[in-house]
């Protein structure tokens, strides 16, 4: 009896001891040497590098411009009254908007004119200025064989003003390129075309062709505009003032590789044309730029029409329909792609660009 006694004494006391030392041993991971709570984030994963493979267009935006017969813009017209098509396919008008957009603007000007048309183009450029709103950018440039860049893009326009007034143009003899003298006809010793009368040179300096690189000079603009509106909220133009000579020999980029540029990053081309374009208007490179790029090309033999047309450019750019959408039924998989806008009123000019490239993810 006292040796069973003895053993239950003996169970109950090592009960009683596992049960004193239970807390000390049944502890939770959470409840041993706890680091701090930040530390228990997971650690942030690098982002992964999307590779350099084509990508879709999700909206392809578009700017219209529409004139009358006579020329003038045509500012009243609804989106109903425009019809897209992608690749013949017709498309859904997705966003429309007839609001003013500010401009970002590379002036390249012609650095290889004759005497005459550098002195009017020179007098000129001030003039630039009034056709500008206080959004809008300004890059100055001149080209001849080179490309000579101005001072950065420049939104003051005082500031602006001064760069103009620091461009000189570098004179040439009175012979233009291409075989031109003076670029207008004459009747009687004095200009077909109104001007002053023409006093004839001693000397004729007849160039059997030109080193003027104009494809190189449009390309480079374009570089310096690809990447000035990633937000898409700009409208980007080269203002481009030309006799429209060039010379292709001289250039590394042939057209095709500039208008593919100018599609990609949604650049259009506005031309003013000096002296011998005003007579070759259909074979120069200014209108071929101009009509591919969705932009228009004016032709100027005086001062004053040059003023007056370099507010019409950027009255006329700045004042595009925009129109945006989003492609389906066509070949997401083909790099170009044609575009066609169309609207219902009889009688009236579309300007538009005529495709666009699908890029590269850069």
């Amino acid at each position: 009896m006292n040796k069973r006694l003895r053993q239950c004494a003996l169970l109950l006391g090592v009960a009683l001891l596992v049960v004193a030392l239970a807390p000390l041993g049944a502890r939770t991971p959470q409840q041993t040497s706890a680091p701090p709570a930040e530390a228990q984030k997971p650690a942030p994963q690098p982002p992964q590098q999307s590779p350099g493979l084509r990508v879709q267009v999700n909206q392809v935006i578009v700017p219209v411009t529409v004139k009358d017969g006579s020329g003038r813009l045509v500012p009243d017209l609804r989106k109903d009254e425009f019809r897209i098509l992608e690749d013949n396919v017709e498309q859904k008008i997705v966003y429309f908007s007839a609001d003013a957009v500010p401009l970002s603007m590379v002036l390249l000007i012609d650095n290889d004119l004759n005497r005459k048309n550098a002195r009017q183009v020179g007098d000129s450029l001030d003039s630039i200025v009034a056709g500008l709103s206080a959004s809008d950018e300004a890059l100055v440039c001149r080209f001849d064989q080179d490309v000579h860049e101005g001072h950065g893009f420049i939104s003051d326009q005082d500031k602006l003003l001064t760069e103009l007034k620091r461009t000189r143009l570098d004179e040439q003899p009175d012979a233009g390129p291409a075989g031109s003298v003076n670029d207008t006809p004459t009747i009687n010793g004095h200009s077909a075309t109104g001007d002053a009368p023409k006093i004839p040179e001693t000397t004729l300096h007849i160039q059997a062709q030109s080193t003027k690189a104009l494809d190189d000079a449009v390309y480079s603009a374009a570089q310096l505009l690809k990447d000035r509106d990633p937000e898409r909220k700009r409208r980007k133009i080269i203002l481009l003032i030309s006799d429209g000579v060039n010379n292709p020999k001289v250039n590394a980029n042939k057209y095709d590789t500039v208008i593919r540029d100018l599609l990609r990053y949604e650049i259009a081309v506005y031309g003013v044309g000096v002296g011998s374009a005003y007579f070759n208007r259909r074979f120069e490179r200014l209108a071929k730029y101009a009509k591919d790029s969705g932009g228009d090309v004016y032709y100027g033999l005086k001062r004053q029409d040059m003023e007056e047309l370099y507010s019409r450019v950027t009255e006329e750019a700045r004042n595009q329909y925009t129109l945006a959408y989003t492609p389906t039924g066509t070949d997401r998989g083909a790099e170009y792609h044609s575009i066609e806008v169309r609207v219902k009123r009889q009688g009236l000019t579309i300007l538009t660009r005529e495709g666009y490239y699908s890029g590269l993810a850069r």
